[in-house]
């Protein structure tokens, strides 16, 4: 082997170490169990601790259409990174399907965290363009009712109007500022 492929065979090695590295770190932590029973049992414990630690999501949970429920993300990287999740499609407080979250980035970042998070859909077409998607993929128009610091977004500011709102919450590990934009959402079976 000619010393000049070397190095793209290192950064090659690496990029492929990193990304099973992060598909350990998901399976590791129990999301890689899809049973219908477990996911639900931990979207109720999400959606009671959201609702005691955040109380505006109330409110904004009585006026959405639907909200998908992300109980555990878990987050890693090493310049390279990904998260995965599994959850709930709740519409009317039933559970209508299930989903897994994905996301991939590039750039300067180390660590790993865990998180929850919960996007409401405040409008009938929202809701319906979500379940209609083969693979919906969050944007930078989603408005923030609690942030990635924590802290609550009163409910009487604009950032309520928007048709897809989230809570990222529940942040623990050595990376920060958890967002949902660029995550891909594809309907699973349990």
């Amino acid at each position: 082997m000619s010393s000049s492929n070397s190095p793209r065979l290192n950064r090659r090695g690496f990029a492929l170490g990193m990304a099973g590295l992060t598909f350990t770190a998901a399976c590791g932590n129990g999301v890689g169990n899809s049973n219908a029973a477990t996911i639900d049992a931990r979207v109720d414990a999400t959606l009671n601790e959201m609702y005691a630690k955040y109380p505006n999501t109330v409110e904004i949970s009585n006026k959405a259409n639907g909200m998908l429920v992300m109980p555990l993300i878990t987050d890693a990287g090493f310049i390279f990174g990904g998260a995965y999740g599994q959850g709930a499609l709740r519409v009317q407080g039933a559970t209508v399907d299930y989903y897994s979250a994905i996301s991939g980035s590039a750039g300067l970042q180390i660590g790993a965290q865990q998180y929850a998070h919960v996007l409401f859909f405040m409008t009938e077409d929202a809701l319906n363009d979500f379940r209609r998607s083969s693979g919906w993929t969050a944007g930078a128009d989603i408005g923030y009712v609690v942030d990635a610091t924590g802290e609550s977004i009163s409910t009487d500011t604009t950032q309520l109007r928007k048709p897809v709102l989230a809570a990222v919450f529940g942040q623990a590990g050595l990376k920060f500022g958890a967002t949902v934009e660029g995550t891909k959402y594809t309907r699973i079976i349990p």
